[in-house]
């Protein structure tokens, strides 16, 4: 029995029918060389046989003193939880992008471990799909890639690996897996360790030093009032998953040409495809988006510990001209960075939880329209950087599924991956139709900041 951390515990209350709180992710794979048509099957039929289940895919939710508490299923049904499906003909992308909107959009039982694998077959080229969804209070997005790497092997020769619900049990840290995260910024603010206290005098000059920039500079004042957009209205249950792979050396070739890291151009990217969409729907603000980034902020080699900071970048929409749009973007991200270099680990996840405490106030509530703190989230989840498989299967693609909100109908979210960087994009259906679109605009975007540098 192991009961659940308040940031755990807080994905259970956000929860209700048009807000699922699971993480996802979709995986593309090549038949190995000279497997049989069926392949697909003989495969479901040896996963059907990983019936131990190690933790967190064994655990199921229970009370315990009106806590909520994880404990051990020993009723686990397998056939629940792993599903073989064929996609419907012609079995493109398409459908297969399809099929996955319409699973992310279900609620899972509570009754039964949260969780799902559904193995897919029927796609054309010798290609099949493995969609995976967990219930976000069992793991975050950086524990979630962690798994699905672990689950792969470099060897195209390596058989018999287990399926993910059933790999080596390791302890699961919730330091060094923590993420990038909202919640878990809050949840570290309200303990009462003498590390947290010891933060409050750095956390509050700095908080300071903000407020004085934010009333001389009029951009800058807008990282605290983001402008009302549609992305910020009350969604449905239904979903739209949109996903595509861009190539990894334009980007870098881009990042060269103007001084640019991966990150600003990928957010410059995202920031070119909103202003698109909305424009077309004549519904771009005035003012500029501001988006929910997550950074890196490792200063060493080492592998443990959250060094994470979450910045909240202009998105500068109201600019035109993409080559500047990038620019600002890469001065206000390099500012926000060199602002968390003073500053200790605990310091930085304080000053965002500070910084970000309106916006959790009215997510949560719903009770502080006017105080729009930002209006997308653009988050990047480092994957492999090398080739992956699967029981000789080639990994030919892993795009990241994540989660809508009330008064945050869109998320973008990507990885990396052997030289691509995979998009994935995951909004409400009604508040923001034919998100699919957004796939060519991103691509829009790269291209005109590749035809301003002349590559």
């Amino acid at each position: 029995m192991k009961p659940l951390n308040p940031t755990d515990q807080l994905f259970l209350w956000l929860e209700k029918r048009q807000q699922p709180m699971h993480v996802g992710g979709l995986q593309l794979f090549s038949f190995p060389e000279g497997a049989p048509d069926d392949y697909v099957a003989q495969l479901a039929e040896q996963l059907r046989n990983h019936e131990v289940v190690t933790p967190p895919f064994n655990q199921h939710l229970s009370y315990k003193l009106g806590q909520p508490v994880w404990v051990d299923d020993k009723h686990l049904d397998l056939e629940h939880h792993f599903r073989f499906e064929a996609l419907p003909t012609p079995g493109r992308i398409r459908e297969l992008l399809a099929l996955i909107s319409a699973e992310h959009s279900h609620l899972m039982d509570r009754e039964r471990p949260m969780w799902e694998v559904h193995l897919i077959e029927g796609l054309k080229d010798r290609q099949f799909a493995l969609y995976t969804k967990i219930h976000h209070s069992l793991v975050d997005g950086v524990s979630a890639m962690k798994m699905a790497t672990r689950m792969l092997s470099e060897d195209p020769h390596e058989s018999g690996m287990p399926p993910i619900w059933a790999l080596p049990e390791r302890i699961r840290s919730t330091e060094g897996d923590g993420g990038p995260s909202l919640w878990r910024s809050v949840a570290h603010l309200l303990g009462s360790s003498g590390r947290q206290l010891g933060t409050l005098p750095t956390v509050a000059k700095e908080l300071l030093k903000t407020i004085n920039q934010a009333r001389k500079d009029p951009a800058y004042d807008s990282i605290f009032h983001a402008p009302r957009s549609v992305l910020n209205q009350k969604i449905t249950g239904s979903r739209r998953f949109a996903a595509q792979s861009y190539c990894l050396k334009r980007i870098k070739a881009v990042c060269e040409a103007y001084g640019t890291t991966v990150n600003d151009v990928v957010t410059a990217m995202c920031a070119s495809a909103l202003r698109t969409y909305l424009m077309n729907q004549d519904a771009l603000p005035e003012k500029p988006l501001i988006a929910f980034v997550p950074v890196s902020l490792r200063r060493d080699d080492s592998d443990g510990g959250n060094q994470v900071g979450v910045i909240l970048a202009n998105l500068h929409t109201d600019e035109a001209d993409a080559s500047e749009r990038l620019l600002n973007i890469h001065h206000s991200m390099q500012e926000a960075k060199d602002r968390y270099s003073h500053m200790s680990p605990e310091e930085i996840v304080n000053y965002t939880a500070l910084t970000l405490a309106p916006a959790a106030f009215h997510l949560l509530t719903g009770m502080a329209p006017n105080w729009q703190t930002f209006n997308v989230v653009i988050s990047n989840v480092p994957g492999p950087s090398t080739p992956r498989y699967w029981n000789g299967a080639k990994l030919e693609g892993m795009y990241p599924v994540s989660i809508d909100m009330d008064r945050l109908a869109l998320n973008m979210t990507l990885t990396s991956y052997n030289d691509q960087v995979e998009f994935g994009l995951i909004g409400c259906r009604r508040t923001l139709p034919s998100l699919q679109r957004m796939l060519d605009y991103l691509e829009d975007g790269l291209a005109e900041l590749e035809a301003a540098a002349g590559l």
